[in-house]
């Protein structure tokens, strides 16, 4: 017997949000907060949680600090469990936490391949199903962080590319299992493109400079703005960032010619602006320095740009094509990341 599931106004939700520490996670915590949502922030840094849930209180919202690690299930059970004894139950849960990685995969440990597959991949899966039985009885909706990546891979960013393919296949294969079961669970997917958080601070690195974004970036809130109407709307798809879905085509129409671009251009585009290593081992075992939602990007941000939810497109196939392959030439040299 199939079930019907409404979400709730944002107003009336209560929303986990892992990865909450920082970047996308931190500003959608804030976001959520002044639409009224009360907030469940997850991470690791119990500092930053703590910052981030003062900051709402003192803004009139309402919040929970839980710190967990994703790769954990027993943690993440743990936090669905506060979440419900504080607040009676939750209604969104948004899996964004995820660690970065800069490397040739040749030089990449198995530890370091591992970890970011525990932390980027299990993390969505542990959230995921932590979730779905909590939402089986009492409904409600998962929002996965992906990628555009999880679609075309970048050089030098080969295993969190790999993480982003994974949770694309996973949340649309426990997608197909709750519809077969009839369970009020919708799952959404969020598909960015290059965003200004600090990313690239994170992540772990092999790189002899330290990698930073090139323009164009897009701002955190954008993304966030996204989850916020998926937790509303429920939609299946998103993508962030003008050009986002012409990348994704672009790689399905052209896949040889991306290919070539991406092997000429990515690596060195990836040291251009950098400047010397400061912190190689990133934050894949230990928290990081958290608490900005964006970067230091400071000279490559971009402010305007709106999300745009997947819709249609009215151009002729030419230009569709030309525009796709615009957008995936710069994606490809920014090594860009959510």
């Amino acid at each position: 017997m199939k079930s019907r599931f409404t979400p709730k106004p944002l107003a009336d939700q209560v929303i986990v949000i892992t990865g909450a520490s920082s970047g996308i996670g931190l500003a959608t915590a804030y976001r959520a907060a002044s639409r009224g949502a009360r907030v469940v922030l997850v991470a690791r840094n119990k500092p930053a949680l703590d910052a981030a849930a003062e900051a709402i209180r003192s803004a009139g919202g309402q919040a929970l600090t839980v710190v967990a690690d994703v790769a954990e299930r027993d943690q993440v059970q743990a936090v669905a469990q506060a979440a419900i004894r504080t607040f009676g139950t939750f209604d969104t849960w948004v899996n964004n936490a995820g660690i970065g990685m800069f490397g040739t995969l040749d030089e990449v440990t198995e530890g370091d391949h591992r970890r970011i597959f525990d932390v980027n991949y299990f993390g969505v899966v542990n959230g995921s199903l932590v979730a779905a039985e909590h939402f089986r009885r009492h409904g409600g909706t998962i929002v996965n962080l992906g990628s555009v990546a999880s679609d075309i891979t970048l050089p030098l960013q080969g295993p969190y590319s790999a993480t982003k393919a994974a949770i694309r296949a996973f949340t649309d294969g426990l997608r197909m299992e709750l519809i077969h079961e009839g369970a009020p669970v919708r799952l959404s997917l969020i598909r960015p493109l290059a965003i200004d958080t600090p990313f690239a601070e994170h992540a772990r690195n092999y790189l002899e400079r330290e990698p930073r974004l090139p323009p164009p970036l897009f701002a955190p809130e954008k993304v966030a703005d996204t989850i916020l109407q998926a937790a509303e709307q429920a939609g299946r798809d998103y993508y962030v960032g003008p050009g986002a879905q012409a990348a994704t085509l672009a790689n399905k129409l052209v896949p040889g010619v991306i290919d070539r671009v991406a092997a000429r251009f990515a690596p060195a585009a990836s040291k251009r602006f950098s400047a010397p290593q400061r912190a190689a081992a990133g934050n894949l075992f230990t928290p990081g320095r958290d608490g900005d939602v964006r970067g230091d990007n400071s000279t490559t941000r971009l402010h305007g740009r709106s999300a745009d939810a997947p819709r249609p497109s009215r151009a002729p196939l030419a230009a569709t094509v030309a525009v796709a392959l615009v957008g995936t030439v710069l994606t490809l040299l920014g090594g860009r990341r959510t």
